[in-house]
């Protein structure tokens, strides 16, 4: 009597997956583990105060900044192409989209968790036999498989899957990586927004500066158009040579020839601010409306203090959480230095046509095939490619944290160098101010006196290129001073709380996505920005302060 060729039968493969399923909860509660660092804020240093801060020399630093900044200028067309800029701006979309891939990206991590491998295969295999009533291994093949042609098929369907176990914890280190990258992609699109905002300030600000100093170039022509009909006159009377008439001529055009230069600078800026509108520039006139002149900033700044920098500023988040995910990927890269585990098992169907049986009954119960099995992978040979991989890792990492703390240094830099613009803007503005009122006057009273010939028209030439460079001046400081308050916004960082509880996409790109792609409930509003953000991750005082 030979042995049975079958001694594996369905119920003994059965209990070997029933044994193979028993890893399980041992897989699923024994990981506790992950290799790698956990990640910690990086240590930073931060100034107490801010050293200059309002004219005065009193700090109002315990004020909490504005949010609406823009909105302390008191000007309602900037608010007006503030609001058009948030809505309409091209680069802000194309930043709310990177916020979605992100999170793609993050599912995608946490699917890992889960069977990494799944197929479900078939199909129907034809043999033929040369002689059927062969043997194999002295054995005859009809033995093996009674009613055996020279033609037969055989089908098979099977259901396979297999599953690494994150036992060192490199799933999860993957996914703590991820959910960084997409924290930090919405702190990117907070910068975007913070840097969009400053922008469109300051484009307005330089129209607006532009507009003023075209406005005083036409006033003092005007006045120097008077003085070159004076020294006409008195020419013709014989009261002068005709070196003033020249002289007044020479004066007038130099101070003409300025204002193509204005006015090309002027329509590059309208251009620029329309662009920042998503307009294309023959739109933007209809927007700017009527000057009111140039914005005024506020007579004080409300700054906080330093440490606020750490949640404000989207760029110290952003950095923060850029070095947080290059730790997790240190502990990914280790991770591949310990052994793998890993189940697999497939289920299904056997059926051929040989004897009695038939490929129709393929899925016959009684035809179940059942396979399980652990595997263990040690990367014995990789290992030097391994470790080099852990540096490279922590290398990264440590350049990571490095720039973190010179965003943080930097950021402290440009509010102390906006806030020294703005203080010391305000005392040139005031110095030029009373400038213009001594240099008007003294105008005025050399071309009376030129009128009278009891002075020279070197005196008039001489008050009137004054009073023109001083003007134009004013203009300048006004508009340095507005653009330092805006600076000043920018580097407290400032503004993108705005987009809060609203969606990052507009309803035309939300809809351009949603009919090439199917993104589940990813494109509704309320699920594109998370409303709480992890405390692990975040650059808060008081990890920054431990």
């Amino acid at each position: 009597m030979h042995p049975s060729p079958h001694p594996f039968t369905a119920n003994t493969i059965a209990r070997y997956c029933l044994l193979t399923l028993a890893l399980v909860p041992f897989a699923l509660f024994t990981p506790a583990c992950k290799v790698g660092p956990n990640f910690k804020n990086p240590d930073v240093s931060l100034q107490a105060n801010w050293r200059q801060h309002q004219p005065s020399g009193k700090s109002t630093a315990a004020s909490s900044p504005e949010v609406a900044w823009w909105k302390t200028f008191n000007d309602p067309t900037l608010d007006k192409l503030i609001a058009k800029a948030y809505a309409d701006n091209l680069s802000l979309q194309a930043a709310g989209t990177r916020i979605l891939q992100a999170r793609a990206a993050l599912n995608q991590s946490i699917g890992k968790l889960f069977p990494q491998d799944q197929a479900l295969a078939g199909g129907v295999d034809y043999f033929h036999i040369k002689n059927p009533s062969g043997t194999i291994d002295g054995l005859p093949l009809r033995e093996f498989l009674p009613g055996l042609g020279s033609d037969f098929a055989s089908a098979n369907y099977l259901f396979s899957a297999s599953w690494e176990i994150d036992f060192w914890g490199k799933y999860r280190r993957g996914i703590e990586s991820s959910q960084a990258s997409f924290y930090s992609s919405i702190a990117a699109y907070d910068d975007s927004l913070v840097t969009l905002l400053a922008d469109v300030a300051n484009a307005y600000i330089n129209i607006r500066t532009l507009e003023q100093r075209l406005a005083v170039n036409r006033e003092n022509v005007a006045s120097q158009e008077e003085t070159l009909n004076i020294a006409e006159v008195r020419f013709e009377a014989g009261e002068t040579s005709d070196l003033d008439v020249e002289q007044a001529k020479t004066n007038l055009a130099e101070t003409q020839s300025a204002v193509p230069g204005l006015k090309s600078s002027l329509r590059q800026a309208k251009n620029g601010l329309a662009i920042l509108l998503g307009l294309t520039p023959d739109e933007i006139d209809p927007y700017l409306g009527d000057s009111r002149g140039i914005p005024r900033p506020p007579s004080t700044l409300a700054t906080g203090i330093p440490h606020d920098l750490l949640r404000r500023r989207p760029d110290v988040r952003e950095a923060g959480l850029n070095a947080a995910a290059q730790s997790a990927n240190i502990g990914v890269a280790k991770a591949n230095l310990y052994p793998s585990f890993s189940l697999k098992g497939a289920f299904g169907f056997s059926s051929s046509d040989i004897g009695n049986s038939s490929l129709d009954n393929v899925f016959n119960w009684n035809n179940r095939i059942a396979r399980a099995n652990a595997s263990f992978l040690f990367p014995i040979f990789n290992y030097g490619r391994l470790v080099n991989e852990v540096r490279i890792q922590d290398a990264a990492f440590q350049g990571a944290v490095l720039d973190y703390q010179n965003t943080v240094l930097t950021a402290q830099q440009e509010v102390e160098n906006g806030l020294t613009s703005f203080r010391f803007g305000k005392e040139t503005a005031t110095l030029l101010s009373n400038a213009t009122e001594s240099s008007n006057k003294s105008t005025e009273l050399a071309v009376v006196q030129y009128k009278a010939g009891a002075a020279s028209y070197t005196t008039v030439l001489t008050a009137q290129q004054a009073a023109l460079r001083i003007d134009d001046n004013l203009a300048n400081a006004q508009g340095n001073t507005a653009l330092a308050a805006v600076a000043v916004y920018r580097a407290l960082g400032g503004g993108w709380q705005i987009r809060e509880g609203q969606p990052v996409l507009s309803e035309s790109v939300r809809k351009q996505m949603a009919e090439r792609t199917n993104w589940g409930d990813l494109l509704e509003p309320e699920n594109e920005i998370p409303k709480e953000k992890p405390k692990k991750n975040r650059n808060d005082e008081e990890s920054a302060q431990s």
